[in-house]
């Protein structure tokens, strides 16, 4: 049996990256296959496409979530309506179910209801969340780049394809994605897909038990369309751009599966908290482009997974060793599925 300590490994925090390259395109790529590995860059991505291949790409868009109420600095992760959100609190024990506390631009928001894990449920007095957002909203940069929301963020911090709004973090590993390499994508012969995954607390919260079987998921709202779902049934080989990619896509593996219809996937659009861990067989992917993950986190199972614990804990030697960048704004790897 696995614990959480089995996915634990030396990061020097100077490669973590705090900033992205001046290009989005510029960033280096780890290619996994098996036990052999290989230095290339983001554009190499091109070659290991075939014809018949399909991209699937997350299009969720970043929603400025982090703000100030009061003294209290609150960070949404959750939507339950256009009107109520879950949301992280630094002082959460300083906060009362009932309590009323005053935005920035003067936006009254209430709370709810208080949980441990999720936080708190916060109703905002307003006609639109997301204007309110904009105006005196940050974008919600991972605590680990130990700094704050600059300018440049807006727009890095965000895909070239994003567009419904409702993550409160990127889905990074489309952040190395241009248009001209979206085209070449499919001048190639393979087909792009978008489908939906708004990342919430699911994606980075920490795996705080010993016992993976007792870490909770939070749910995250996922969309496949019946059209998307016929492409990728099609599809030649499925490749998966970023971990919120992949859990939508398992998730509709599990449910093809469960329906018996014979098909790689089948249409969703619903929440999933699905939690991929070594032992899970994968229903959907073929390969996975990721970035590279925060030791013990549920991230970094869920690539342990699909192309193997050993050889994952060598490929993060090595990109340590070469002086990988880590992370959000990092370099990324190309991940092929371990044959079991």
């Amino acid at each position: 049996m696995l614990h959480t300590s089995d996915f634990d490994f030396e990061l020097p925090p100077e490669l973590i990256a705090s900033h992205p390259l001046e290009k989005r395109d510029a960033s280096r790529m780890l290619v996994v296959q098996g036990d052999n590995t290989h230095d290339k860059h983001i554009r190499d991505f091109l070659d290991y496409l075939q014809p018949g291949d399909v991209v699937v790409f997350n299009n969720s868009r970043v929603i400025p979530a982090r703000f100030m109420a009061d003294e209290h600095e609150i960070t949404l992760h959750t939507s339950v309506n256009d009107h109520d959100w879950w949301g992280l609190c630094k002082k959460f024990n300083k906060i009362n179910i009932g309590d009323t506390l005053t935005m920035d631009d003067g936006t009254k928001i209430r709370v709810l209801d208080k949980d441990d894990e999720s936080g708190l449920l916060l109703h905002f007095d307003c006609d639109n969340v997301f204007d309110v957002l904009n105006n005196v909203g940050k974008m919600p940069l991972p605590p680990y780049m130990k700094r704050d929301e600059e300018v440049a963020d807006r727009e890095r911090y965000q895909t070239v394809y994003a567009e419904p709004l409702g993550s409160m973090a990127a889905p990074t590993a489309g952040l190395h994605f241009t248009p001209e390499l979206m085209s070449e994508i499919e001048a190639r012969g393979a087909k792009i897909v978008k489908i939906t995954l708004h990342v919430g607390a699911g994606t980075w919260m920490p795996v705080k038990t010993e016992n993976l079987a007792e870490h909770k998921m939070h749910s995250e709202w996922c969309c496949i369309t019946p059209e998307q779902a016929d492409i990728i049934n099609n599809a030649k080989r499925v490749i998966a751009v970023g971990t919120t990619s992949m859990r939508t896509l398992e998730s509709a593996a599990i449910r093809a599966r469960e329906s018996g219809t014979g098909a790689r996937v089948v249409p969703i659009c619903d929440n999933t908290n699905i939690f991929i861990t070594p032992g899970y067989k994968f229903g959907a992917v073929d390969i996975l482009l990721t970035n590279f993950h925060l030791p013990k986190s549920t991230l970094f199972m869920l690539v342990s997974a699909f192309a193997g614990l050993d050889e994952m804990k060598s490929a993060y030697a090595h990109a340590v060793a070469e002086k990988y960048r880590f992370f959000s704004y990092g370099d990324c790897c190309l991940l092929f599925k371990k044959d079991l």
